[in-house]
């Protein structure tokens, strides 16, 4: 059992376990959360570990629901034990309800909070995030209806996702202008070999007091330590679904941070979370499971080593920030 630390989210007074749990693994057909019983025995480990924070999404579970649904029945007498946090309007993926091509007005968010407040059989969502940018609808219009929807307590605090590092900050300024909620998280994809969001968005999510909560932090597991050119665990998510980013990773560089964690007597695991701590402005990591072991060490990796100035400086020389490319 590890000694989970906790950090303040943004500017709020939520507080979350630094390392947290990406949920979108429940319900995938083939894991050993497609199950009720697997989804339940990950949850209960991730709480039994001291992890908070469960992020999840309207969109997922290979079934529009599904994973919010399985945490609902899954989290039944523990729901004071979480920190919820979930996703509405994706602007790339189909929903039942209605929107249009308008997914962050204020009809579509009405109806989709109310659907996910039923899936996780819940009477509020911790932190309720718009999942991408909504072209269509200005942005005022957005926070004033989960404003309202944090007036009611239905939701206690407002993110987002996929936001460039300007919309960030225009959402900020339209948030202090009207005087009502504002967006305390940020969702981006963030790792040593997605670093786009050094350039800007961290810069500005810091300035304006967002915490962020990079998704893919381990590149899909990339960084577990499991894999090598020669490729991976047959069962692993990456070997099944996406073998294209083991044959296209670039291996010199892995395989030069892999040495360093080696001299360092620490796992790329541990290495990985500790680096990704250090950053600025992040407040969790969050990371897959499917299992109650790779809970365990998720969790463990929250405290497990912390780099100094100098590795952070090798850290930079293996996979320096202007190099890193914004995928594979």
């Amino acid at each position: 059992m590890s000694d989970m630390t906790y950090r303040t989210l943004g500017r709020s007074g939520l507080r979350v376990s630094t390392v947290g749990l990406g949920c979108n693994n429940f319900g995938r057909p083939g894991s050993a959360t497609e199950s009720q019983e697997g989804t339940e025995r990950v949850l209960h480990a991730a709480i039994e570990h001291g992890i908070t924070l469960l992020d999840t999404a309207d969109i997922y579970g290979y079934e529009y629901g599904r994973s919010e649904s399985m945490m609902g029945r899954a989290l039944a007498g523990r729901r004071d034990q979480v920190v919820i946090a979930t996703k509405f309007g994706h602007a790339d993926y189909d929903s039942p309800v209605p929107h249009w091509g308008s997914k962050g007005s204020r009809r579509y968010i009405r109806l989709a909070v109310e659907g996910s407040l039923t899936r996780l059989q819940t009477d509020w969502i911790d932190l309720y995030q718009l999942h991408t940018p909504d072209p269509t609808t200005p942005i005022d219009e957005t926070l004033a209806a989960l404003d309202e929807l944090v007036g009611e307590g239905k939701i206690r605090y407002v993110g987002h996702s996929n936001l460039a590092a300007w919309q960030l900050v225009e959402a900020e300024h339209v948030a202090r202008q009207r005087g009502g909620a504002r967006f305390v998280s940020a969702q981006n994809e963030y790792s040593l070999l997605t670093r786009g969001a050094d350039r800007e968005l961290l810069p500005a999510a810091e300035a304006m007091g967002v915490g962020l909560l990079p998704y893919f932090p381990l590149y899909n597991g990339l960084f577990t330590g499991k894999f090598t050119r020669q490729g991976g665990p047959a069962d692993s998510r990456i070997m099944r679904q996406r073998a294209h980013l083991v044959e296209n990773a670039p291996w010199d560089r892995i395989e030069a941070y892999a040495a360093f964690c080696d001299e360092r007597g620490t796992g790329m695991l541990e290495a990985t979370i500790g680096w990704l701590l250090s950053r600025p402005a992040i407040a969790s990591v969050i990371a897959g499971a499917t299992t109650p072991e790779q809970i365990a060490q998720n969790a463990a990796a929250a405290d497990a080593w912390a780099p100094s100035a100098d590795e952070l400086a090798t850290i930079e020389a293996i996979f320096p920030t202007n190099e890193a490319l914004t995928s594979y």
